[in-house]
């Protein structure tokens, strides 16, 4: 499923994250860290793969679409664990 999302609004997620998530995340989705990092506005792409990100500029950081929200579900999930 696709989603717009602000990249402020991406950055606000990965940054609720309870410590651990990343490395949770991409044990759970068979990806490297730095792919799940790349997901949330990382640009390593020595070390993790694109993810299905589409930026555009524009106001908050600009625009975000988003292929797959599997990872960005996911990460909701365990910020609302945390609260």
């Amino acid at each position: 499923m696709e989603k717009r999302i602000t990249f402020n609004e991406l950055r606000k997620i990965k940054d609720s994250l309870p410590d651990g998530a990343i490395k949770k995340m991409a044990q759970e989705f068979e990806v490297s860290e730095e792919t799940v990092r790349n997901y949330f506005g990382g640009a390593n792409y020595e070390n993790g793969r694109a993810v299905g990100i589409h930026m555009e500029p524009g106001p908050h950081g600009g625009i975000v679409l988003i292929d797959d929200t599997t990872i960005l579900e996911r990460a909701q999930e365990l910020i609302s664990a945390t609260v």
